[in-house]
């Protein structure tokens, strides 16, 4: 991932970070939960070269001009796109590892605010690229880690750690099972095979923006730490299949009974994936969905009407990925259909006035790498 030597004066080095897509176990990252995403083919790219006067100036594909800030940065300094980059010096600094300055120029094919962790992709790009250029050997892991702090204590989104690992730590043709109860998470890849047995797992970007860093993902994360208080559990995610009869509030009852199937339906994901047992995994995504709909009530109308349209044509299984609110949905189907699938949810949109959606298919891609 890292280089062993820096790079030499004047040098230009480039590195990526992929996307990611979450194939289930949504708000569980930080409840202590099982996740599994995959890394996508979609990434961004962040070509480095080192300056030693303490500046780190960025220029950036989503915007024009560049921006400039110290190597010293703290919370509250930058704003906008480039705190997520600014971020990401300053987490690495809280750790020991400050550079000496660097020119970024970045870009990127994630969509924005679609749900598949771009901001996370922004920041493990950036992250790899001033290991590499500074010559820093930091394992995925950790540097993951660090960049979820940029992303939780500068920029203010209290996410977990799932989107950073995924990016950084994916796995060409398997999904990550994430552990995020241990301290550090665990990983393990699981063969993910839907491709060979001739199914296409497709990603609809309603367009219906969202973001982590206001509003209800917020709320959402204080009521889980209400329940884990209220139950006496360091971890939600361990409090048992009963712990909803001892919740009277309806609304927190609603997110622990989130909490505690979308854990089962992880595990079931996992046996469902290594036995290539596509209905199945369908089955869970779709009720994950709804888990998600009524109880954790994240889902938004571009997405409901997603996975709508995707069950009524064919699909395996389809549910809404991501933080919710806006973003992604996607679907298990037959790769033959992916057609006529994409066909039904832009019809389905234009009839109630939506946006048209944007459709793609993603593989289970590599996490962050060193390009040249």
């Amino acid at each position: 991932m890292t280089s062993p030597l820096p790079l030499a004066p004047g040098e230009i080095g480039t590195w990526a970070a992929p996307g990611r897509v979450n194939l289930i176990g949504e708000h569980l990252d930080y409840v202590g939960g099982p996740v599994m995403p995959i890394a996508i083919d979609l990434r961004t790219t962040v070509k480095v070269r080192r300056r030693d006067d303490g500046k780190v100036r960025v220029w950036s594909s989503v915007s024009e001009g560049s921006t400039e800030f110290d190597v010293t940065t703290t919370p509250g300094d930058v704003e906008g796109w480039a705190r997520y980059v600014a971020g990401t010096v300053w987490a690495l600094a809280q750790s020991g590892l400050t550079t000496g300055g660097a020119d970024l120029v970045i870009s990127s094919d994630v969509p924005l605010g679609a749900g598949l962790s771009s901001s996370a992709a922004l920041e493990c790009g950036v992250a790899v690229a001033l290991a590499g250029a500074e010559g820093w050997e930091i394992d995925p892991i950790t540097l993951a880690l660090t960049c979820q702090r940029a992303e939780n204590d500068y920029v203010g989104a209290p996410t977990g750690s799932m989107d950073q690992l995924a990016s950084m730590c994916g796995e060409r043709g398997h999904a990550l099972l994430i552990e995020t109860a241990p301290t550090p998470p665990t990983l393990r890849a699981v063969p993910a095979y839907w491709v060979e047995d001739g199914y296409a797992l497709v990603v609809v970007d309603t367009r219906a923006k969202h973001s982590l860093a206001t509003g209800e993902y917020g709320v959402r994360r204080t009521q889980t730490e209400e329940l884990s208080a209220l139950l006496g559990v360091e971890r939600l995610a361990a409090a048992p299949p009963d712990a909803v009869l001892k919740v009277e509030d309806p609304v927190l009852k609603a997110r622990l009974r989130h909490v505690i199937t979308e854990t089962q339906r992880v595990r079931s994901a996992v046996r469902a994936l290594s036995s290539r047992d596509w209905a199945q995994l369908g089955q869970l995504m779709t009720a994950s969905h709804a888990s998600l709909r009524d109880d954790y009530d994240v889902s938004a109308p571009e997405l409901d009407l997603t996975v709508e349209a995707a069950m009524e044509h064919g699909a395996l299984g389809a549910r809404m990925t991501g933080g919710g609110f806006g973003g992604s949905a996607i679907a298990l189907i037959e790769a033959d259909r992916v057609g006529s699938l994409t066909e039904a949810v832009a019809a389905a949109f234009a009839r109630v006035d939506f946006p048209e959606p944007r459709t793609f298919v993603v593989s289970p891609a590599d996490g962050a790498t060193r390009l040249t």
